[in-house]
């Protein structure tokens, strides 16, 4: 199963925002993007012509990136996205907020993708009943999410429920705090998700 490796918070400073892909280190003094925001490596602080391309390609980069996706399946999710009616950019990112991982972390089991995605590696949660511990297993209404009988008393996803205990959830998700089971309502919609995306850039990137 292939993953990004290297220092996270280079990603962030590549695009100039923060990527939240750190938790609580995002909103601490300690975050590269505030202590240097400028690109990482050897010309970092030099200026660069952004063309009509490199904007295009900096948003598929960014939105890659907040959803630690590779290239290639990142490449898939699009054709799946252009197969489907509606509009394709929408439909991406629809794709890419059904993706196990990114809803454990839309929950509130996780505190950032990356760490909802070991989560789901190590095998803490069920979908319909059944161990799903494949990050990129794509969610479909009506799906059911449990945290598995033998995590339930795990400190970790305890102790990040109570930290996200103020965040709302996504209106395509529904969770029962009491039990800790949430629910798949619909597929999310362009207004639920709030990342700061140009989807359309991403189409015109690959119609080319």
């Amino acid at each position: 199963m292939a993953r990004y490796t290297e220092a996270v918070c280079r990603l962030c400073r590549r695009e100039g925002q923060k990527l939240f892909l750190k938790g609580d280190r995002c909103t601490s003094e300690k975050c590269a993007i505030d202590r240097r925001n400028f690109p990482p490596g050897q010309h970092g602080k030099g200026r660069k012509r952004n063309t009509e391309y490199g904007l295009q390609l900096r948003e598929k980069q960014k939105a890659k990136r907040y959803y630690g996706v590779l290239e290639g399946q990142f490449h898939k999710y699009f054709e799946m996205a252009d197969k489907k009616q509606g509009i394709t950019g929408e439909n991406l990112l629809s794709i890419l907020e059904s993706r196990l991982d990114n809803a454990i972390y839309r929950l509130g089991f996780g505190m950032s993708r990356p760490e909802s995605r070991q989560l789901v590696v190590h095998g803490h949660f069920q979908v319909n009943g059944r161990k799903v511990d494949i990050p990129s297993y794509l969610l479909k209404p009506g799906d059911v999410i449990t945290i598995k009988e033998k995590s339930m008393g795990s400190s970790k996803i305890a102790s990040n429920l109570e930290a996200n205990a103020t965040q709302p959830v996504p209106k395509w998700l529904d969770l029962d705090r009491k039990t800790q089971t949430a629910k798949v309502l619909t597929m999310a919609a362009r207004d639920d998700i709030d990342l700061p995306l140009e989807e359309t850039l991403i189409v015109e990137l690959y119609s080319k």
